[in-house]
């Protein structure tokens, strides 16, 4: 399978500026502090991948623009500055809701040139972020991909994934469904730091009991990897025990990229919080998006044997670069470990 040669370039069903976007009213309420949720009636659903990218998949399906976890490291804040919004607070409180996804997939789905392919959910903004309880989207569209026959994947650090854990059982008895759960960042404290609006480590690793316990293979994406903050063999020795005692099916490892309007919020809170640091990442980066070949060398030498060790490695494993963590996606069924 090979993931490489991917591009953040794909358009993911978003139109730039909201006098295009199909906004309907932009929303506040108590129960979701600082957060404005924009309501947009999207014209598409399904969102082709480039030719180029070699993916596992062809198709995604993003449900909402913007995502209250606020991952420092997020790869998809550059895609806010198409809304005219800036990728770093305005990604993290200004949150586009697709309302009728689910309704333009059935539609798309039933046209007679749709074959069925792979679809991913959760390569863009986790589907389900807080603001799921509150849209209800996923169960709309996990029911218009089965019922149309259609495969498809989920990747999430939601544990409201939960709630439709019996409808990705009856899913999963008609179309191959993968599921898995992003886990990079094992201490708690710095977990509240790098992603402030995450699930702990331990409720992610209780999701993951709870998907391997409803019948469902649960992958887990150890990824980012943050350099010289969670790349110490202690750190990632624990990762892989608590992962693998959860009951996972495997593990996908993959170092931090920054890239674009990333680079420069990661770094502002780098220096802040960690300014020791700040030389060894200009080191480390330069005027790169991508770590130096000889730390990806590094860490692999680091976390295979991990990886054997707590029996994550899964059916196959490959090695090779990874430019973009879109491919935090996998096929159903297939746990790799990546660098």
């Amino acid at each position: 399978m090979r993931w490489a040669a991917q591009s953040l370039d794909a358009d993911d069903g978003a139109l730039p500026g909201f006098d295009r976007a199909g906004l309907v009213r932009s929303v506040q309420t108590p129960d979701f502090e600082g957060i404005t949720f924009h309501e947009v009636l999207c014209k598409s659903a399904l969102n082709k991948t480039p030719e180029a990218s070699n993916l596992p998949f062809r198709y995604t399906v993003n449900t909402f623009r913007g995502c209250s976890h606020a991952c420092r490291y997020c790869f998809a804040r550059s895609t806010h500055e198409y809304l005219d919004l800036d990728p770093g607070h305005d990604f993290d409180t200004q949150l586009v809701v697709k309302t009728n996804v689910a309704a333009v997939l059935r539609r798309e789905l039933a046209r007679k040139s749709w074959k069925r392919e792979q679809v991913a959910l959760g390569t863009n903004t986790d589907p389900y972020q807080r603001a799921e309880g509150r849209y209800r989207l996923m169960p709309g569209v996990i029911r218009a991909l089965t019922e149309s026959g259609t495969p498809f994947s989920i990747l999430t650090k939601g544990t409201l994934l939960r709630r439709d854990l019996p409808l990705l059982t009856l899913a999963a008895g008609q179309v191959d469904v993968g599921v898995a759960v992003s886990l990079a960042v094992g201490d708690q404290d710095l977990q509240r730091q790098l992603e402030p609006g995450t699930p702990s480590p331990q409720a992610r690793l209780d999701l993951v009991r709870a998907v391997t316990d409803a019948g469902l293979s649960c992958h887990v994406m150890v990824a980012p990897v943050i350099p010289y903050l969670t790349d110490s063999t202690r750190h990632l020795d624990d990762l892989f025990a608590a992962i693998a005692r959860a009951g996972a099916s495997g593990a996908t490892v993959i170092p931090m990229h920054l890239r674009g309007a990333t680079r420069g919020w990661f770094l502002s809170w780098l220096a802040a919080e960690h300014p020791a640091l700040v030389r060894r990442y200009r080191q480390l980066y330069g005027r790169s998006a991508y770590v130096t070949p000889e730390y990806k060398r590094w860490l692999k030498a680091r976390v295979v044997p991990l990886v054997e060790r707590y029996g994550l490695a899964g059916a196959e494993s490959a090695h090779r670069d990874v430019p973009s963590p879109v491919c935090e996606q996998r096929s159903a069924a297939t746990a790799l470990t990546l660098f």
